[in-house]
């Protein structure tokens, strides 16, 4: 059995994309390393000195599951299971945003009849599954804030669901992801999406660029997973914070990602070696 076990899904058996570059970097350190899905009963967890949950990004099609799975784990999961628990349920917004962190406006709605008055105070706002991934069931609805909202059931997921302003500086500046390894950022990159789309990801057409880091943004992104370790009372050695510039001009958290937080190796190739850095510290305890 490997030093580390890469968990990821039965989809992606090599990780995300460039994932190789991680096996590559830990074996130059002598550290084995493999991706395996977490949900192959044949895998012995136990077995290995660390699980580091990377590219599980079906998770929320069987959240149940999978945290049943974290928690089988145990102690050797890296981020831990009641960190992953919380992270799942993007309810985890208004936890943040009950704090001093700037985070983008963001209401819980687990009743259908509650739906209508949250969006028409945000309007235009943004509907999303309170659990999901990579977008899925991300509605827009436009008009005027405090105005009427007239739903069309037939667009939205069944919830429960967060309700967003939909902040328009994502189709300019687009948003921002920090990476922060052991509590310090290491790189930073710029998503943007195609024409009057909102979403960032590939597969609707987004674009990831590399870009240098910004005190601004690093500040943020340390702070966050600051607060984030009080308020779960466990440490988070790695998360990739999210951010969006509001219309007052503040930089504020839209995601914060510990569950399943890529790297974007494909173009930031040096994430490797950072996140190799992180697994021998986890390693030497």
């Amino acid at each position: 059995m490997a030093d580390v076990l890469l968990a990821t899904c039965a989809d992606l058996p090599d990780g995300e994309p460039a994932g190789e570059l991680l096996v590559k970097e830990l074996a130059t350190r002598g550290i084995e390393a493999r991706y395996v899905a977490w949900d192959d009963p044949t895998v012995e967890w136990r077995s290995a000195r660390l699980v580091l949950v990377r590219s599980t990004w079906d998770y929320y099609t069987r959240r149940d599951e999978f945290l049943a799975w974290a928690r089988a784990v145990g102690d050797r999961l890296v981020n831990r299971p009641e960190a992953l628990a919380w992270n799942t349920d993007k309810a985890y917004l208004v936890d943040l945003g009950e704090t001093q962190l700037p985070v983008v406006p963001t209401v819980a709605v687990d009743e259908e009849a509650e739906l209508a008055p949250a969006v028409a105070a945000f309007a235009p706002a943004v509907v999303k599954p309170r659990v999901g991934a990579g977008g899925e069931g991300v509605v827009v609805f436009d008009g005027e804030p405090g105005g009427p909202a007239e739903l069309d059931e037939s667009q939205i997921d069944s919830g429960p669901w967060v309700v967003q302003p939909l902040v328009g500086s994502v189709r300019t500046e687009g948003e921002t992801s920090v990476f922060v390894l052991g509590g310090d950022v290491v790189s930073q990159v710029r998503k943007l999406p195609a024409g009057s789309e909102i979403r960032v990801h590939e597969e609707y057409g987004g674009r990831t660029d590399v870009v240098p880091v910004t005190s601004e943004a690093a500040q943020v992104a340390v702070e966050t997973v600051k607060v984030a370790e009080e308020l779960l009372g466990v440490r988070l050695p790695y998360a990739r914070v999210d951010l969006m510039r509001l219309d007052d001009g503040t930089l504020a958290v839209s995601e914060l990602e510990i569950t399943e937080p890529g790297l974007y190796l494909d173009v930031l190739p040096a994430n490797a070696e950072a996140f190799a850095d992180l697994v021998e510290d986890l390693l030497r305890g």
